[in-house]
C-alpha cells in the first residue's frame, strides 16, 4: 500500500478523473477520506508553480503526498527549492484516457484497439456516449462503485502499463 503524509492534496486533470475520485471518495473506497485532504476537495491545479503559491503558503508541520491524476506520463511538475523536500509527488497515470474505464465497462476493448480510434472518439463515435468527458456522465455512470471497481482491476491487467507505473488501483483502500 502506498505510504501518504499526514497532509494530503489530490490533483486531478480534468473533470472525469475528478468524477471517478469522488465516486471511490463518496464510497470510503481510498485510502485517503475527502477529510484528509487540503481543502477537503479534489483540486484542478495542474502547475507546480500555481499549486506552490495558491497551497504551500499556509504553515504545514509535516510533508504533503501530492497525488496527480493524469493521463501523460510525460508531464512535469517541478517543485520550487524551498519545496521540493516537503512535498510527495504521487502521479497516478491513467493512459491513453480516463474513458478507456468505459470502453472497459461496456465490453469492447478488443473492438476499441482494432479501431485505432482514440478512446474518448471511440466511446463518442461507436458507443454513442458524446458527453465521455462530462463530470456528471462520469459520475453518473460509475455510481455504482463496484463495477468502477472491478473496471479499474482490468484496467491495471492492461498490456501497457509499464512496471511500476502506479495506477488508480493503487489507491483503493481493499484492492
Amino acid at each position: 500500500m502506498l505510504k501518504l503524509s499526514k497532509y494530503k492534496a489530490c490533483i486531478c486533470e480534468g473533470s472525469a478523473e475528478k468524477a471517478i475520485i469522488n465516486v471511490l471518495l463518496d464510497n470510503d473506497l481510498l485510502i485517503f477520506r475527502r477529510e484528509e485532504l487540503i481543502e477537503e476537495e479534489l483540486l484542478s491545479c495542474r502547475g507546480a508553480k500555481a499549486f506552490e503559491e495558491r497551497y504551500l503558503r499556509k504553515a504545514f508541520d509535516d510533508k504533503i503526498s501530492v497525488i496527480r491524476i493524469l493521463d501523460s506520463r510525460k508531464e512535469s511538475f517541478k517543485l520550487s527549492k524551498a519545496y521540493e523536500n516537503k512535498i510527495d509527488v504521487i502521479n497516478i497515470v491513467t493512459a491513453p484516457e480516463i474513458e478507456i474505464l468505459v470502453i472497459l465497462n461496456e465490453g469492447k476493448y478488443q473492438e476499441f484497439k482494432k479501431s485505432k480510434m482514440k478512446p474518448s472518439d471511440f466511446c463518442k463515435q461507436v458507443l454513442k456516449m458524446p458527453h465521455v468527458k462530462n463530470y456528471n456522465f462520469v459520475y453518473n455512470y460509475f455510481s455504482d462503485a463496484n463495477i468502477l471497481v472491478s473496471v479499474l482491476k482490468l484496467y491495471k491487467k492492461l498490456p501497457n502499463t509499464p512496471d511500476g507505473e502506479l495506477s488508480l488501483i493503487d489507491l483503493l483502500f481493499n484492492k
